[in-house]
């Protein structure tokens, strides 16, 4: 019979569909990296999401492995070139959390130019501090996006609705593509110095890493806020921290972090920053989408 293990969190929608064609599936979304080890050895297909880092040592223990499922977008837990070298096939679903990331983008947006949080919480605290909380409106500001992809288009439609100017940097879309929509192609520098909000939609790769630095963090306005959805490390996560505390940048939204979940609470504890758990996928529509779109591009190797 033909197995497939889940070593983490996914929607039922998953397991259903293929259990539905006969496939055995084994649900262990909190097995131990030991465990993990020692029973890979009897599957054809191993599911993961961000938790479990699927190593090269772990791909030579997976000797009937056809298929790497990872429910989510990125792959960097994920030794791709040596399963692809084992002849294993890996997956994603990246077209599944757009909507979702893009709507906490433009929440995050919000969040930070209004100071929602700091208004909410003094609120509970008995505090009116309503001359401290003044704002700035979206409208007429400039997004200058990098990454133009699923999320990043899908943030520029959104901003644009909004009344924003869109702004983007992304050297692997084609004009025509960018043509067709509401978004002004420029290079980093330029998109750095002219943005008054900069939201990050890269994978994380060699060339991705740390690709907003001190020199980057400089060239942006004082008055100009960063959002980060993507992966924590394209961000130096040290240089932001100066920048905020000295006010080069006025101040950040984060959904990702260097090391998840992070230990070193600086950057957190920040008050110009405003901070979530990874929660871009964080929906119930996505789940459901992903489980979807996952099981139907598993079935079509294993079966």
């Amino acid at each position: 019979m033909t197995k497939v293990l889940i070593s983490d969190s996914i929607h039922p929608k998953f397991i259903n569909k293929l259990e539905e064609i006969g496939i055995q599936v084994d649900y262990e979304p909190n097995v131990k990296n030991d465990r993990l080890f020692e029973i890979i050895p009897d599957y054809d297909g191993l599911v993961v999401r961000s938790r479990t880092k699927v190593t090269k040592e772990l791909i030579e223990q997976g000797l009937k492995l056809k298929v790497i499922g990872r429910a989510g977008v990125g792959l960097d837990n994920i030794d791709v070139t040596y399963a692809n070298d084992k002849g294993i096939i890996v997956v994603n679903t990246p077209e599944a959390p757009t909507t979702s990331v893009a709507e906490l983008v433009i929440g995050l947006m919000i969040s930070v130019i209004r100071h929602i949080p700091l208004a909410d919480s003094s609120m509970k605290e008995g505090k009116w501090i309503k001359s401290k909380l003044t704002g700035h409106e979206l409208k007429d500001k400039t997004l200058g996006i990098i990454g133009f992809g699923r999320v990043g288009s899908k943030v520029a439609r959104m901003a644009s609705a909004i009344g924003m100017s869109i702004l983007f940097f992304d050297p692997y879309v084609s004009d025509e593509y960018s043509e067709n929509l509401v978004a002004k192609r420029v290079n980093l520098e330029t998109l750095l110095k002219c943005s008054d909000v900069v939201t990050l939609h890269v994978p994380l790769t060699s060339e991705t890493y740390h690709m907003i630095g001190r020199s980057e963090l400089n060239t942006m306005k004082k008055s100009a806020i960063l959002i980060n959805t993507s992966r924590g490390a394209v961000i130096d996560q040290i240089a932001l921290v100066e920048s905020l505390r000295s006010g080069e940048i006025s101040g950040a939204g984060l959904d990702v972090y260097s090391n998840e979940p992070p230990k070193d609470l600086e950057l957190i504890n920040l008050p110009n920053v405003i901070c979530t758990p990874h929660i871009g996928s964080e929906t119930l529509e996505t789940k459901e989408r992903i489980a979807t779109l996952l099981a139907e591009k598993v079935m079509e190797i294993l079966v």
